[in-house]
Protein backbone atom coordinates (compact mmCIF):
# COMPACT_ATOMS: atom_id res chain seq x y z
CA UNK A 1 0.00 0.00 0.00
CA UNK A 2 1.34 3.46 -1.32
CA UNK A 3 1.98 6.01 2.06
CA UNK A 4 -0.01 8.14 0.49
CA UNK A 5 -3.29 5.60 0.93
CA UNK A 6 -1.41 5.15 4.67
CA UNK A 7 -1.70 8.52 5.37
CA UNK A 8 -5.37 9.02 4.39
CA UNK A 9 -6.71 5.92 6.18
CA UNK A 10 -4.71 7.14 9.45
CA UNK A 11 -6.27 10.98 8.82
CA UNK A 12 -10.02 9.32 8.92
CA UNK A 13 -9.77 7.56 11.98
CA UNK A 14 -8.93 10.22 13.65
CA UNK A 15 -11.19 12.27 12.84
CA UNK A 16 -14.15 9.48 13.37
CA UNK A 17 -12.16 9.70 16.92
CA UNK A 18 -11.84 13.16 17.50
CA UNK A 19 -15.22 13.66 16.73
CA UNK A 20 -16.97 11.52 19.74
CA UNK A 21 -17.23 13.83 23.06
CA UNK A 22 -19.71 14.55 26.24
CA UNK A 23 -21.75 17.27 25.82
CA UNK A 24 -22.54 18.56 29.36
CA UNK A 25 -25.95 19.44 30.03
CA UNK A 26 -27.72 21.31 32.86
CA UNK A 27 -29.72 18.71 35.02
CA UNK A 28 -30.91 22.00 37.25
CA UNK A 29 -29.64 20.26 40.71
CA UNK A 30 -26.56 20.22 42.48
CA UNK A 31 -27.16 16.63 44.09
CA UNK A 32 -24.35 13.74 43.54
CA UNK A 33 -25.88 11.33 40.52
CA UNK A 34 -25.11 7.67 40.79
CA UNK A 35 -27.67 6.50 38.73
CA UNK A 36 -28.37 6.61 34.94
CA UNK A 37 -31.02 4.82 32.64
CA UNK A 38 -31.15 6.10 29.26
CA UNK A 39 -34.52 4.92 27.41
CA UNK A 40 -33.67 6.40 23.37
CA UNK A 41 -32.10 9.19 22.11
CA UNK A 42 -34.35 11.31 23.61
CA UNK A 43 -35.57 9.69 27.04
CA UNK A 44 -33.78 9.49 30.16
CA UNK A 45 -33.47 9.27 33.71
CA UNK A 46 -31.18 10.38 36.49
CA UNK A 47 -30.95 9.29 40.41
CA UNK A 48 -28.86 10.69 43.11
CA UNK A 49 -27.91 12.12 46.51
CA UNK A 50 -31.11 13.98 48.75
CA UNK A 51 -34.27 11.78 47.49
CA UNK A 52 -33.42 13.13 43.69
CA UNK A 53 -34.40 12.00 40.31
CA UNK A 54 -34.35 13.95 37.12
CA UNK A 55 -35.54 13.00 33.06
CA UNK A 56 -35.66 14.35 30.43
CA UNK A 57 -38.10 13.90 27.21
CA UNK A 58 -36.24 15.88 24.40
CA UNK A 59 -32.37 14.30 24.27
CA UNK A 60 -31.34 16.45 27.46
CA UNK A 61 -32.37 20.42 26.49
CA UNK A 62 -34.57 19.67 29.05
CA UNK A 63 -34.00 18.01 32.71
CA UNK A 64 -37.39 18.01 34.93
CA UNK A 65 -36.49 17.25 38.88
CA UNK A 66 -37.89 16.19 41.73
CA UNK A 67 -37.81 14.72 44.86
CA UNK A 68 -39.47 11.65 46.13
CA UNK A 69 -41.90 13.29 48.58
CA UNK A 70 -40.84 10.44 51.88
CA UNK A 71 -37.43 9.95 50.88
CA UNK A 72 -36.36 13.84 51.54
CA UNK A 73 -32.50 14.36 52.30
CA UNK A 74 -32.01 10.72 53.69
CA UNK A 75 -31.97 8.61 50.67
CA UNK A 76 -29.70 8.03 48.39
CA UNK A 77 -30.62 6.71 44.98
CA UNK A 78 -28.06 4.84 43.52
CA UNK A 79 -29.69 3.14 40.46
CA UNK A 80 -32.88 4.37 38.58
CA UNK A 81 -33.99 2.02 36.24
CA UNK A 82 -36.14 3.69 32.93
CA UNK A 83 -39.49 2.18 31.06
CA UNK A 84 -40.20 4.50 29.42
CA UNK A 85 -41.03 8.46 29.61
CA UNK A 86 -43.41 7.65 32.38
CA UNK A 87 -42.35 4.88 34.22
CA UNK A 88 -39.16 4.17 35.92
CA UNK A 89 -37.88 2.22 38.99
CA UNK A 90 -35.40 3.97 41.76
CA UNK A 91 -33.50 1.95 44.57
CA UNK A 92 -31.94 4.02 47.36
CA UNK A 93 -29.03 2.22 49.61
CA UNK A 94 -28.55 1.96 53.36
CA UNK A 95 -28.66 -0.43 55.65
CA UNK A 96 -32.02 -1.50 57.45
CA UNK A 97 -35.23 0.62 56.07
CA UNK A 98 -33.18 3.27 53.82
CA UNK A 99 -32.95 0.50 51.47
CA UNK A 100 -35.83 0.94 49.27
CA UNK A 101 -37.66 0.88 46.04
CA UNK A 102 -40.09 2.96 44.51
CA UNK A 103 -42.07 3.40 41.13
CA UNK A 104 -43.77 6.19 39.38
CA UNK A 105 -45.76 5.69 36.16
CA UNK A 106 -46.25 9.21 35.78
CA UNK A 107 -42.86 10.48 36.06
CA UNK A 108 -44.43 12.96 38.90
CA UNK A 109 -46.06 10.58 41.89
CA UNK A 110 -44.24 7.34 43.39
CA UNK A 111 -45.23 4.21 45.17
CA UNK A 112 -42.76 2.93 47.16
CA UNK A 113 -42.73 -0.98 46.75
CA UNK A 114 -39.77 -2.16 49.10
CA UNK A 115 -38.77 -1.08 52.19
CA UNK A 116 -35.57 -3.65 53.47
CA UNK A 117 -36.90 -4.95 56.97
CA UNK A 118 -33.63 -6.74 57.83
CA UNK A 119 -30.90 -4.49 59.59
CA UNK A 120 -27.92 -6.22 58.77
CA UNK A 121 -28.71 -6.22 55.05
CA UNK A 122 -27.49 -3.37 52.74
CA UNK A 123 -29.03 -3.32 48.92
CA UNK A 124 -26.51 -1.93 46.63
CA UNK A 125 -28.46 -2.15 42.78
CA UNK A 126 -30.93 -4.10 40.74
CA UNK A 127 -31.60 -4.88 36.93
CA UNK A 128 -34.67 -5.68 34.96
CA UNK A 129 -35.47 -8.39 32.19
CA UNK A 130 -37.92 -6.36 31.67
CA UNK A 131 -40.66 -3.58 32.50
CA UNK A 132 -41.82 -6.29 35.40
CA UNK A 133 -39.59 -8.74 35.73
CA UNK A 134 -36.22 -7.49 38.41
CA UNK A 135 -33.77 -8.50 40.27
CA UNK A 136 -31.75 -6.99 43.29
CA UNK A 137 -28.59 -7.73 45.28
CA UNK A 138 -27.55 -7.10 48.84
CA UNK A 139 -24.83 -6.90 50.21
CA UNK A 140 -23.88 -10.78 52.36
CA UNK A 141 -25.71 -11.47 55.55
CA UNK A 142 -25.05 -14.61 57.80
CA UNK A 143 -22.86 -15.70 55.36
CA UNK A 144 -25.08 -15.08 51.82
CA UNK A 145 -25.58 -12.75 49.64
CA UNK A 146 -29.65 -11.86 49.77
CA UNK A 147 -31.17 -10.96 46.17
CA UNK A 148 -35.20 -10.11 46.10
CA UNK A 149 -36.87 -10.31 42.87
CA UNK A 150 -39.99 -9.04 41.30
CA UNK A 151 -42.28 -10.77 38.43
CA UNK A 152 -45.25 -8.17 38.54
CA UNK A 153 -43.63 -4.58 38.11
CA UNK A 154 -42.78 -4.62 41.33
CA UNK A 155 -45.99 -5.01 43.28
CA UNK A 156 -44.16 -7.98 45.45
CA UNK A 157 -40.47 -8.59 45.87
CA UNK A 158 -39.91 -11.73 47.03
CA UNK A 159 -36.20 -13.20 48.32
CA UNK A 160 -34.92 -15.99 46.92
CA UNK A 161 -34.27 -18.58 49.09
CA UNK A 162 -31.27 -18.94 51.65
CA UNK A 163 -30.30 -21.93 51.13
CA UNK A 164 -29.56 -20.97 47.07
CA UNK A 165 -28.39 -17.95 47.94
CA UNK A 166 -24.43 -17.29 46.79
CA UNK A 167 -22.65 -17.88 49.60
CA UNK A 168 -19.65 -15.12 50.71
CA UNK A 169 -16.19 -14.93 51.86
CA UNK A 170 -14.72 -12.48 54.28
CA UNK A 171 -14.68 -8.91 53.62
CA UNK A 172 -17.53 -9.73 50.55
CA UNK A 173 -19.47 -7.11 49.36
CA UNK A 174 -21.29 -5.35 46.41
CA UNK A 175 -20.75 -2.05 45.47
CA UNK A 176 -23.12 0.43 45.16
CA UNK A 177 -21.01 3.00 43.21
CA UNK A 178 -23.03 3.10 39.89
CA UNK A 179 -25.99 1.09 40.11
CA UNK A 180 -24.35 -1.27 37.76
CA UNK A 181 -22.80 -4.03 39.87
CA UNK A 182 -25.70 -6.37 38.70
CA UNK A 183 -26.77 -7.31 35.35
CA UNK A 184 -29.19 -9.40 33.39
CA UNK A 185 -29.55 -10.44 29.64
CA UNK A 186 -32.07 -12.44 28.01
CA UNK A 187 -34.86 -14.17 29.93
CA UNK A 188 -33.30 -15.49 32.78
CA UNK A 189 -29.36 -14.80 32.90
CA UNK A 190 -28.33 -12.52 35.57
CA UNK A 191 -24.66 -11.81 37.03
CA UNK A 192 -23.13 -9.65 39.98
CA UNK A 193 -19.04 -8.54 40.85
CA UNK A 194 -18.10 -8.46 44.26
CA UNK A 195 -15.22 -6.33 46.11
CA UNK A 196 -13.50 -5.82 49.23
CA UNK A 197 -12.01 -9.47 49.96
CA UNK A 198 -8.77 -11.04 48.97
CA UNK A 199 -10.24 -11.96 45.60
CA UNK A 200 -12.66 -10.03 43.08
CA UNK A 201 -15.45 -12.29 41.83
CA UNK A 202 -18.42 -12.76 39.64
CA UNK A 203 -21.52 -14.87 40.52
CA UNK A 204 -23.90 -15.75 37.97
CA UNK A 205 -27.10 -17.49 37.51
CA UNK A 206 -28.95 -19.11 33.95
CA UNK A 207 -32.42 -19.53 35.95
CA UNK A 208 -33.26 -16.18 37.14
CA UNK A 209 -31.53 -16.58 40.26
CA UNK A 210 -32.95 -19.80 41.40
CA UNK A 211 -29.11 -21.20 41.27
CA UNK A 212 -25.67 -19.75 41.38
CA UNK A 213 -21.72 -20.41 40.39
CA UNK A 214 -19.27 -18.19 41.06
CA UNK A 215 -15.81 -17.44 39.52
CA UNK A 216 -12.81 -15.76 40.61
CA UNK A 217 -11.43 -12.46 38.41
CA UNK A 218 -8.31 -10.96 37.86
CA UNK A 219 -9.72 -7.32 38.66
CA UNK A 220 -7.57 -5.96 41.36
CA UNK A 221 -8.95 -7.25 44.80
CA UNK A 222 -7.51 -7.56 48.67
CA UNK A 223 -8.75 -4.39 50.24
CA UNK A 224 -11.88 -2.94 51.69
CA UNK A 225 -12.15 0.03 48.63
CA UNK A 226 -11.31 -2.49 45.48
CA UNK A 227 -12.36 -5.16 43.49
CA UNK A 228 -15.45 -4.90 40.94
CA UNK A 229 -17.73 -2.29 40.47
CA UNK A 230 -19.80 -2.56 37.47
CA UNK A 231 -20.87 -5.62 35.09
CA UNK A 232 -22.23 -5.36 31.67
CA UNK A 233 -23.14 -8.08 28.82
CA UNK A 234 -23.77 -8.00 25.12
CA UNK A 235 -25.07 -11.36 24.79
CA UNK A 236 -24.89 -14.74 27.15
CA UNK A 237 -21.57 -15.04 26.70
CA UNK A 238 -19.69 -12.11 26.08
CA UNK A 239 -19.23 -9.64 29.09
CA UNK A 240 -16.97 -7.03 30.78
CA UNK A 241 -16.25 -6.10 34.12
CA UNK A 242 -14.29 -2.83 35.38
CA UNK A 243 -13.04 -1.39 39.08
CA UNK A 244 -9.80 -0.90 40.95
CA UNK A 245 -9.52 0.97 43.88
CA UNK A 246 -11.83 3.76 44.41
CA UNK A 247 -9.58 5.30 46.46
CA UNK A 248 -7.37 5.46 44.41
CA UNK A 249 -8.92 6.85 41.41
CA UNK A 250 -5.93 8.13 38.93
CA UNK A 251 -4.75 4.48 38.77
CA UNK A 252 -5.32 2.00 36.54
CA UNK A 253 -3.82 -1.26 36.60
CA UNK A 254 -6.27 -4.44 36.73
CA UNK A 255 -9.32 -2.56 36.11
CA UNK A 256 -10.73 -4.77 32.84
CA UNK A 257 -11.24 -8.16 32.44
CA UNK A 258 -13.59 -9.75 29.56
CA UNK A 259 -15.22 -13.36 29.49
CA UNK A 260 -16.14 -14.99 26.21
CA UNK A 261 -18.23 -18.21 27.94
CA UNK A 262 -20.71 -16.47 30.12
CA UNK A 263 -18.90 -15.60 33.27
CA UNK A 264 -17.39 -18.66 33.65
CA UNK A 265 -13.72 -17.66 33.20
CA UNK A 266 -12.04 -14.18 33.11
CA UNK A 267 -9.15 -12.46 31.33
CA UNK A 268 -7.47 -9.04 31.75
CA UNK A 269 -8.04 -6.65 28.88
CA UNK A 270 -4.36 -7.35 26.77
CA UNK A 271 -4.34 -4.21 25.71
CA UNK A 272 -4.35 -0.77 26.94
CA UNK A 273 -6.70 -0.22 29.62
CA UNK A 274 -8.41 2.68 31.14
CA UNK A 275 -6.23 5.23 32.97
CA UNK A 276 -7.76 5.24 36.18
CA UNK A 277 -10.49 3.57 38.59
CA UNK A 278 -13.93 2.56 36.87
CA UNK A 279 -17.03 2.76 38.32
CA UNK A 280 -19.29 1.81 35.55
CA UNK A 281 -19.57 0.37 31.71
CA UNK A 282 -22.01 0.11 29.41
CA UNK A 283 -22.38 -1.44 26.10
CA UNK A 284 -23.66 0.62 23.15
CA UNK A 285 -26.14 -0.94 21.29
CA UNK A 286 -26.17 -0.62 17.31
CA UNK A 287 -21.97 -0.38 16.80
CA UNK A 288 -19.93 -3.20 15.09
CA UNK A 289 -16.88 -4.23 17.33
CA UNK A 290 -18.42 -3.95 19.47
CA UNK A 291 -18.23 -0.53 21.34
CA UNK A 292 -17.98 -0.09 24.78
CA UNK A 293 -17.85 3.00 27.30
CA UNK A 294 -16.60 3.29 30.96
CA UNK A 295 -16.39 5.81 32.93
CA UNK A 296 -15.38 7.15 36.51
CA UNK A 297 -14.11 9.58 38.57
CA UNK A 298 -10.78 10.56 36.99
CA UNK A 299 -12.00 10.27 33.55
CA UNK A 300 -13.95 7.92 30.55
CA UNK A 301 -12.73 5.96 28.16
CA UNK A 302 -14.02 3.47 24.92
CA UNK A 303 -13.38 0.35 23.29
CA UNK A 304 -14.63 -0.87 19.89
CA UNK A 305 -13.29 -4.40 20.29
CA UNK A 306 -15.30 -5.55 22.95
CA UNK A 307 -13.03 -4.63 25.48
CA UNK A 308 -9.69 -5.65 24.43
CA UNK A 309 -8.14 -2.13 24.03
CA UNK A 310 -9.29 1.47 24.96
CA UNK A 311 -8.54 4.26 24.02
CA UNK A 312 -9.28 8.04 26.45
CA UNK A 313 -12.66 9.95 25.70
CA UNK A 314 -11.82 12.74 28.20
CA UNK A 315 -10.64 13.69 31.85
CA UNK A 316 -13.95 14.73 32.96
CA UNK A 317 -15.47 12.75 35.74
CA UNK A 318 -18.41 10.37 36.11
CA UNK A 319 -19.92 8.26 38.35
CA UNK A 320 -22.34 6.33 36.26
CA UNK A 321 -23.33 5.70 32.38
CA UNK A 322 -26.03 3.98 30.18
CA UNK A 323 -26.85 4.06 26.34
CA UNK A 324 -29.78 2.89 24.20
CA UNK A 325 -27.77 3.88 21.26
CA UNK A 326 -25.02 5.31 19.40
CA UNK A 327 -27.03 8.50 19.60
CA UNK A 328 -28.72 7.94 23.28
CA UNK A 329 -25.61 7.75 25.48
CA UNK A 330 -25.68 10.01 29.02
CA UNK A 331 -23.09 9.78 31.75
CA UNK A 332 -23.72 11.61 35.15
CA UNK A 333 -21.63 12.51 38.11
CA UNK A 334 -21.02 14.94 41.11
CA UNK A 335 -22.74 18.22 41.54
CA UNK A 336 -25.63 17.46 39.39
CA UNK A 337 -23.34 16.89 36.14
CA UNK A 338 -25.09 15.39 33.33
CA UNK A 339 -23.56 15.00 30.00
CA UNK A 340 -24.87 13.25 26.69
CA UNK A 341 -22.21 11.53 24.17
CA UNK A 342 -21.90 13.17 20.96
CA UNK A 343 -20.21 11.41 18.20
CA UNK A 344 -20.03 8.14 15.96
CA UNK A 345 -17.28 6.31 16.97
CA UNK A 346 -18.50 3.19 15.08
CA UNK A 347 -17.21 5.38 11.80
CA UNK A 348 -13.77 3.97 12.36
CA UNK A 349 -15.11 0.01 12.25
CA UNK A 350 -16.80 0.76 8.60
CA UNK A 351 -13.65 2.21 7.45
CA UNK A 352 -11.56 -0.49 8.15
Amino acid sequence: MKKTAILAICVILLSAVCSAQWTKQTSGLTSRFRGVSAVSPTIAWASGSGGTYVRTTDGGNNWKFGVVPDASSKLDFRDVQAVDANTAYLLSIGPGEQSRIYKTTDGRTWTLQFSNQNPKAFFDAFAFWDAQTGIAVSDPVDGHFILIKTTDGGKSWDQLPTESAPQSIDGDGAFAASGTCIAVEGKKNVWFGTGGAAVARVFRSTDGGESWKVSPTPITAGNASSGIFSIAFKDGKNGVIVGGDYKKESEGGNNVALTTDGGATWRLADGARPSGFRSAVSYVPGTRGPMLVAVGPSGSDYSTDNGKSWIALGADGFHAVSFAGQDGGWAVGETGRVAKFVGNISRRERRK
